[in-house]
């Protein structure tokens, strides 16, 4: 088939590189249609030197991307489409996640430290103590961040003070820092040779460096957080061409889009309206909701982050954020640590086993390494309560289901006082909104419908969206009023039920929170939190033996 014959098939193409936090993809869309032609998706494992502790491997993060690209590719030219008629690539990834690498020789010098990864806390102690009431949002008002071990800077600041390589490459000259969209820009647009170090203004929101208002890094922050401005990207809007592949089989491809992967999603599910509001369920979870050109700062716990900017000359839309760091990585876990699960997807018809006379109300806040949105409590761990003797995994699962839910609804409790405006419907997107159980208890949860669209890769259609309608490609005609064909899922319990459901679930938040105590603590306080806290290793022990009951009598 002729290059010609390709075009008038399906017309422009648009590549997206989504790199999230547990594998990279390359999707391949018809930017006439959206439609999903091809993709390849890889696995990338985390290591975990210590408890709290969550890395990659930045080349193996590379090295999976690089493969992606290969193998979609020679899909598409399995379909006798041509490759060449890709206009534009976008980069959709992991927020917060920190690489640092030498720009002489290219090679990281520390793995990334994953946006999840808790090791900063003593770090924020320190400075705590001198900040007035320990007032974590002291840089609010600048950033739109609460002080946090969640964002870049502190991670960042980790590595100058830890890393001895990272200290020599600074004193050289040769450090460079980046979130994961500017280690991959930089190294497929010629790395060492020539590589652009951009990022992008959703990106650059992540860090607490960059201003909020500007857009720009912002000396106060720099230097409350010693960090020195030579080895920062440079902050670019969502919607431009930042530089081209230089990769073999994609040389000359501009790269033309960049977004988080959250404010990805946000674009994919076309919430270009202010009031608009989704909820992408992945390891985590995170809820977004446009605020306009407006910059709304919270007083309940959520986050201002910049949605979108798409174009260098148009204005930045801003969002209020929820972010919940468990999600799916909970059923993960039943799979992995407690081994009650052979496969994330048996959950749904694990929980339909629970019988209606035995559905005692068990309540798991799994705050493994803390509470994000709207608590911010890095002192809180995981808890199950209401355990009885008729307990077994079936309650179990079902309760790590509708954590993931009640979560949801903390930040949509935080977003109606925040805004004065109650949600009427819920948009949802991410690979755990499959469960269609979760689903349902999602709108049963939080009362409204919850709409999933039919198709599933709106983080990576954002950000095709945005490359494919950059200056210099405009081959994505973007419709702020489109219809997106969707499942809805409506509430089916009472008012009284549900709120009888959330009033348990907050009980349990207040048993979670106070395991791990600051340094300052009075000493005898925290000697009766270490000898009385279970953590998770008494937790998982406490589980599997409950576990290994059930099964010796099943």
């Amino acid at each position: 088939m002729n290059n010609n014959e390709s075009v008038n098939r399906y017309g422009p193409l648009v590549g997206a590189i989504d790199e999230g936090t547990s594998s990279a993809r390359f999707l391949v869309f018809a930017a006439n249609t959206a439609e999903v032609l091809t993709y390849h998706q890889i696995s990338i494992p985390h290591i975990y030197p210590k408890e709290g502790w969550v890395e990659q491997d930045p080349l193996e993060i590379l090295k999976a991307v690089r493969e992606c690209l290969k193998q979609t590719v020679f899909n598409l030219r399995q379909l006798t489409i041509d490759p060449a008629d890709i206009v534009a690539i976008g980069i959709t990834n992991q927020r917060e996640t920190t690489v640092v690498w030498d720009s002489v020789t290219g090679e990281p010098l520390y793995n990334a430290i994953v946006w999840m990864d808790m090791r900063t806390t003593s770090i924020i102690d320190d400075i705590l103590k001198d900040i007035r009431n320990r007032n974590k949002d002291y840089l609010k008002s600048l950033c739109g961040l609460p002080i946090s071990p969640y964002f870049s800077a502190l991670k960042l600041k980790w590595l100058l003070e830890n890393v001895p390589r990272v200290e020599e490459a600074l004193a050289a000259k040769r450090l460079m820092f980046g979130t994961i969209d500017s280690w991959l820009i930089w190294n497929l647009t010629g790395g060492v040779n020539g590589g652009v170090h951009n990022t992008d203004v959703t990106n650059a929101s992540r860090t607490m460096l960059m201003n909020i208002v500007t857009l720009k890094w912002d000396p106060t922050l720099l230097s409350f957080f010693k960090i020195p401005a030579e080895i920062l990207p440079k902050i670019r809007s969502s919607s431009e061409i930042y530089g081209y592949i230089q990769d073999e089989l994609l040389q000359g491809v501009p790269i033309s889009g960049c977004l988080g992967d959250q404010q990805a999603a946000l674009v994919g599910q076309m919430c270009f309206q202010r009031g608009q509001a989704k909820s992408t369920y992945g390891t985590g979870c995170f809820l977004l909701y446009n605020t306009g050109t407006a910059i709304v700062e919270s007083s309940h716990g959520l986050l201002t982050t910049v949605a979108y900017q798409l174009g260098a000359h148009t204005s930045p839309v801003y969002a209020l954020e929820g972010s919940v760091a468990i999600a799916g990585a909970v059923v993960q876990w039943l799979k992995d640590n407690l081994q009650i699960l052979s496969d994330i997807k048996e959950c749904e018809t694990i929980v339909e086993q629970v019988s209606m006379n035995n559905r005692g109300q068990i309540v798991f806040v799994p705050a493994f390494a803390g509470l994000y949105a709207p608590y911010w409590r890095k002192d809180a761990r995981g808890v199950i309560c209401g355990i009885s003797e008729d307990t077994n995994r079936t309650h179990l699962v079902r309760a790590a289901l509708q954590a993931i839910c009640f979560q949801t609804r903390d930040i949509l409790e935080a977003m109606r006082e925040d805004t004065g405006l109650t949600l009427s419907k819920l948009l949802v997107d991410g690979a755990m909104t499959n469960n269609e159980l979760l689903m349902q208890m999602q709108a049963d949860i939080c009362g409204i419908p919850v709409v999933r669209p039919l198709m599933c890769e709106t983080t990576a259609l954002g950000v095709a969206i945005a490359a494919g309608s950059a200056e210099g490609i405009r081959k994505w005609d973007v419709k702020i009023d489109a219809t997106v064909p969707s499942d809805i899922f409506l509430p089916s319990i009472t008012e009284n039920e549900r709120d009888m459901l959330y009033s348990q679930w907050k009980l349990a938040i207040d048993r979670s929170l106070g395991w791990d105590l600051p340094p300052e603590t009075n000493n005898d306080v925290k000697d009766i939190h270490k000898t009385t806290a279970p953590g998770l290793f008494a937790i998982s022990t406490m589980i599997l033996l409950m576990i290994a009951r059930y099964r010796s009598t099943s």
